[in-house]
């Protein structure tokens, strides 16, 4: 059951471009729910914009898969995202990965250094900006080139922002 509290535009309704991304997000994994994309469907130019943005990061983008995974998750659990929370976009993170994560513990060895160092950065990023310094940046270097941890920066944001959009939409579907 859906409890969106803007009203959805019906998947048959969206514009031809749209849907096309809306098929292409859902082929590929970067959707894994249609809830959100039907309210912004009410905004198509801009929903289109999103979801190339989403895209980009998803199909194009210089982290890896696991890495992007892992990140999108953590900051799950600040947002509350309940779409967020349950969604899977990559099968490189795993039961064990999701256990170490729900336990709170970024910094497991489990993960590998460079996963705890971004796990780090997406927690301070969601929780508390202020708290980022150069020793963040200065640990970052140590394991991503720029343009990865550029990549990182504004994953980071789009997850957040993403995440408290549809929190405070509710546009998603209530869990059974």
């Amino acid at each position: 059951m859906t409890v969106a509290r803007l009203p959805l535009v019906p998947l048959e309704a969206l514009p031809g471009e749209l849907a096309q991304a809306v098929r292409h997000g859902r082929a590929t994994r970067m959707l894994s729910s249609t809830v959100p994309v039907q309210v912004w469907a009410h905004r198509p130019q801009v929903a289109l914009a999103w979801l190339a943005l989403l895209d980009q990061f998803h199909n194009h983008g210089v982290l890896d898969a696991r890495l992007r995974e892992l990140v999108r998750l953590r900051i799950a659990t600040f947002t509350q995202c309940q779409a967020c929370q349950v969604a899977r976009k990559s099968d490189a993170v795993d039961t064990r990965d999701l256990a170490v994560l729900a336990c709170q513990d970024a910094d497991s060895e489990h993960f590998s250094p460079a996963e705890r160092a971004a796990l780090r950065y997406a927690e301070r990023f969601a929780v508390d900006p202020h708290a980022i310094d150069d020793g963040d940046f200065d640990h970052l270097t140590v394991h991503f080139t720029t343009a990865e941890i550029v990549e990182l920066q504004m994953f980071c944001a789009l997850m957040l922002a993403g995440g408290r959009m549809t929190l405070v939409q509710r546009a998603y579907e209530e869990k059974p």
